[in-house]
């Protein structure tokens, strides 16, 4: 078990004497570059009022992890002269609590909230130290730099999230005098229950494996735990599971489900279905064999689904079809996965920021999923349980925009309702705000936007109070911002508020995972389809699809099959007449029909010009039943007409000589 706590605490550090001097002695050289003295007395600068409220919002969710964590490691150091201060990645505390008498002392060195305790802030100190090390630190007495600060010892603990970034530092500090050995591994083990949390959080409809190499610490700290998708995609490990599996989270990134454990996604979910064991035994690829216990909450997981296949190809990446594919209420980023690189890049950001307060500023045509990516990051995201409010700033006119945005009280306009209304920034309070088509704000607007998005604070109009307002921002816009700000359309310093981080999304025509996606919206145009074959695609339109410029994007894709969906036969395969004409015009404005012949001329026998249709007609198909063996399904996909026109255009012929089986 010590070997466990040891290995929660991050990278090891050379120790020398109990301490480890190779780090103390870096530290010691980084804050002489910093320009500071040992004898200076220390700029604390601290943060308080209304930016401090801010830097505790923009870490909303690791303070509501580890405040419950730190009053519990309180209860265990109580009484001992120290106290416990909570960071964020910057070194500056966020909060603090401790014993009072020793409290006190530490206000003279500024360990309170809003202080910042970075190294080029404070020197050598055990929170701005692990920060730069990204591992557990404790600064003992004269270690520190400053000669201030020589009176404490201090035991700091990086907290990383699930995807491997350092998000803040717990630490314990007391007098050097009434130093504990074991405050190291309270704070390590503390640390551990936070990332835990975190991770649980951040992965509930994943398929989770918690495992370790003694079933009796299954359960506990010390247990492994790693997500990964239903079809078996790594998507991230706590600590103790790199350390048992012996790789970094970098390097398990490069894994599956099957390379770490040798089994499958489907096996284990069968098993599940199955209720067959409650705990599994699994090899690592070590040879090494651990006790597992595995779940798999996602809540659109349909019984029995197996994948599908468009054309031969199956589709990827997800192992497990759902019953009624996501709509937008239900969309998540792994929906959203399909097999695009540049697609699947923008994924991986967004994953890495979610739930950090960080916005989001998603660019593209009109038409490339922008919403759908702004659900998807709602739904993966912290506030999941809390409303989507989407505003587009492009459809509500410019004299109710501010209303809808902001709310108002009684009377505070002609024709406003009895009692006012909420507005919309209210409305997403506890969750997500969406402002799609952003660059249409009007300008006057975007100043009061700008101020709430700082504050924090929402002043309906007609109304004196202010509001608080707790709400992540996603906005989306298929426009040139930077081009707008030169021309005066787009404010500046609205801008560089919502960009934190930008992702673009491409359009159709340059995306790989065209098949797949067809698949999809296939599949949810099949829910509800009876007595009928599943929908399908014939090759040669999926070729007129292939070369399409799709200048609508996915609004034009699912219009048009939407609109195919309701024109086919019992097979159910979109063939080229169930298409709309202007789908072809699209096809002639690219230059992609050139070499398209008609539906009803595919490189048929000749037969004399002064042959009637019928005889054409009757003639084509017969060619075509010969070449096919007969099968009258095969030659009705290669003419691209159903199998009952083949039947109605040949009243002569004895249908039955043909099979009517693929």
């Amino acid at each position: 078990m010590r070997d466990d706590v040891q290995m929660a605490a991050g990278q090891a550090v050379q120790v020398s004497n109990g301490w480890p001097a190779p780090a103390i002695q870096k530290a010691h050289e980084r804050s002489e570059t910093f320009g500071l003295r040992a004898s200076a007395r220390p700029d604390y600068d601290v943060l308080s009022g209304a930016g401090l409220e801010l830097k505790r919002e923009q870490n909303r969710v690791l303070c509501m992890h580890a405040t419950p964590v730190m009053e519990t490691l309180h209860e265990q150091i109580v009484n001992t002269q120290s106290m416990i201060v909570l960071t964020n990645a910057e070194g500056l505390i966020l909060h603090s609590i401790g014993d009072d008498d020793f409290l006190q002392r530490a206000e003279k060195v500024a360990l309170r909230p809003g202080a910042n305790w970075a190294e080029d802030r404070q020197g050598t100190n055990a929170i701005g130290t692990a920060l730069a090390e990204r591992c557990a630190m404790v600064v003992h007495g004269d270690q520190h730099y400053l000669a201030a600060n020589r009176f404490l010892t201090c035991s700091s603990v990086p907290i990383f999230d699930p995807y491997g970034d350092v998000i803040g530092v717990l630490d314990v500090t007391g007098d050097h005098r009434s130093y504990h050995q074991h405050t190291m591994a309270l704070a390590r083990m503390s640390v551990q229950m936070i990332e835990n949390h975190l991770f649980a959080t951040t992965f509930q409809e994943t398929l989770q494996v918690s495992f370790h190499g003694r079933p009796e610490f299954l359960g506990t700290l010390m247990e492994g735990i790693a997500a990964f998708t239903c079809d078996g995609r790594f998507l991230s490990a706590n600590r103790s599971a790199q350390f048992q599996l012996g790789l970094s989270l970098a390097a398990l990134r490069a894994h599956t489900l099957s390379s770490l454990f040798q089994t499958t996604s489907a096996q284990l979910i069968d098993s599940m279905r199955a209720g067959l064991e409650s705990h599994f035994m699994l090899n690592l690829a070590s040879g090494a064999v651990v006790c597992a216990r595995v779940q798999f909450r996602r809540a659109t997981l349909a019984e029995g689904a197996r994948p599908v296949a468009v054309h031969g190809s199956a589709v990827q990446p997800a192992a497990y079809a759902t019953a009624q594919p996501p709509s937008m209420g239900l969309s998540r980023l792994s929906y959203l996965d399909t097999g695009d690189p540049q697609v699947a890049l923008v994924i991986a950001k967004v994953r890495k920021v979610i739930g950090k307060d960080i916005p989001v500023l998603v660019t593209g045509e009109t038409g490339t999923g922008k919403e759908l990516l702004a659900q998807a990051i709602h739904n993966d995201s912290p506030r999941r349980d809390q409303p989507f409010v989407a505003v587009n700033c492009a459809s509500i006119p410019e004299t109710l925009i501010e209303s809808e945005l902001f709310g108002y009280e009684e009377g505070a306009f002609t024709g406003a309702r009895r009692k006012g209304a909420a507005g919309k920034l209210l409305q997403a309070n506890g969750g997500t705000l969406f402002l799609d088509e952003i660059g249409d704000m009007p300008y006057p607007l975007q100043v009061r936007l700008l101020r709430v998005l700082q504050e924090r604070m929402v002043n309906p109009l007609g109304s004196t109070k202010t509001i608080p307002v707790d709400i992540a921002i996603i906005c989306a816009t298929h426009r040139d911002l930077r081009e707008m700000i030169a021309q005066n359309r787009f404010r500046e310093d609205l801008y560089y508020r919502l960009n934190g981080l930008v992702v673009r999304l491409p359009p159709l025509r340059d995306r790989t995972d065209l098949a797949v996606v067809i698949q999809k919206l296939l599949h949810r145009e099949s829910h509800g389809r009876t007595n009928v074959q599943p929908l399908s695609v014939a090759p040669d339109v999926m070729a007129l699809f292939e070369r399409c410029a799709w200048p609508g994007n996915f609004r034009q894709l699912g219009n048009l099959l939407r609109t195919a969906a309701a024109m086919v036969d019992d097979d159910g395969q979109i063939r080229r007449e169930h298409l709309p004409d202007d789908f072809f015009d699209d096809l002639r404005c690219c230059g992609q029909t050139q070499a398209l012949p008609p539906a009803h001329a595919r490189a048929e026998p000749l037969v004399p010009e002064d042959a009637r249709l019928e005889d054409v007609t009757a003639s084509t198909i017969a060619a075509t039943l010969a070449r096919h063996g007969g099968n009258v399904s095969a030659a009705a996909r290669a003419l691209g007409v159903s199998r009952n026109t083949i039947y109605r255009k040949m009243p002569a012929a004895d249908p039955g000589r043909g099979s009517g089986d693929a």
